[in-house]
């Protein structure tokens, strides 16, 4: 399946790498978004294998990060909705289409 990304996913993935930056190293930032792209592809791969989280919407968890993303199946497009912290309250950017 093709992937795309909600326009504000960008970013999303922006503040986090930012944040990792800043409080550790260049290099855990790389390693998050290597996680994060190889769990996109996972989605993209088969995804259905991940659990419907509310209505048609699924969610992905990051495993060495704090982090998931949210996506849904629209035809043949994996569109991922959004990347937020575990923390973050369950309706944040719910919304996006």
């Amino acid at each position: 399946m093709r992937v795309i990304l909600h326009p504000k996913v960008h970013s999303d993935v922006d503040a986090i790498m930012d944040y990792y930056e800043r409080v550790a190293s260049r290099d855990l930032a790389d390693d998050f978004y290597a996680e994060l792209r190889r769990f996109i592809s996972d989605a993209a791969e088969r995804p259905e294998s991940f659990s419907i989280r509310e209505r048609d919407i699924r969610r992905v968890n990051l495993r060495r990060f704090p982090y998931h993303f949210l996506f849904r199946i629209v035809g043949d497009v994996v569109r991922v909705l959004v990347v937020r912290h575990h923390r973050r309250h369950p309706l944040f950017s719910v919304h996006r289409r």
